[in-house]
């Protein structure tokens, strides 16, 4: 009889594997709503912050295949922020409106070429927040996506260094 009690105590105390479902994202060692919802509220704006440099240092490049290598990348930039911003929305949370500060530090640079390479260093920054953030990501469709957000700012980054090792900035170029 005194074996069943005991049974029985540790029976309540333990935790099923089939209730593991029911367990918290970050017990799970998932990013929580509020760290995710940080993540993307942090990603929204860095990334308004690069479709912002972009597209005014394609406006200021006179050169064509900087200025459409700029275009391209504000292009991804735009389409991150509208990925981020319904991924808030469905989380229940009104999306940032602010810019990063990458913005006002990038557009502080004269120089396009050293632009250029202070928006790839940018663009590394969101490279590695996201290979540290997409194994703690529960959310197939989040997952999916920040994966794809990954491969484009890789390819990005790929980009503009084959542009500007291809291509010499002429001092007019400068803006």
């Amino acid at each position: 009889m005194a074996d069943r009690s005991a049974d029985a105590a540790r029976a309540e105390l333990s935790s099923p594997a089939c209730m593991m479902h029911e367990a918290d994202d970050a017990y799970m060692g998932y990013l929580s709503r509020d760290e995710l919802i940080n993540f993307l509220t942090e990603l929204l704006e860095a990334e308004r912050a690069g479709a912002r440099v972009t597209l005014e240092t394609a406006r200021a490049a006179d050169n064509p295949p900087i200025a459409e290598l700029m275009r391209a990348v504000q292009r991804d930039e735009a389409h991150w922020c509208g990925m981020l911003t319904r991924h808030l929305w469905a989380l229940g949370v009104t999306p940032s409106d602010n810019v990063g500060a990458f913005y006002g530090k990038a557009m502080a640079i004269a120089d396009l070429g050293e632009r250029i390479a202070f928006l790839n260093r940018g663009q590394g920054w969101v490279v590695r927040k996201l290979r540290e953030a997409l194994p703690r990501v529960r959310a197939d469709a989040l997952h999916a996506d920040f994966a794809e957000m990954l491969r484009s700012h890789e390819t990005n980054i790929a980009r503009a260094t084959e542009v500007m090792t291809q291509i010499t900035i002429s001092p007019a170029s400068t803006g």
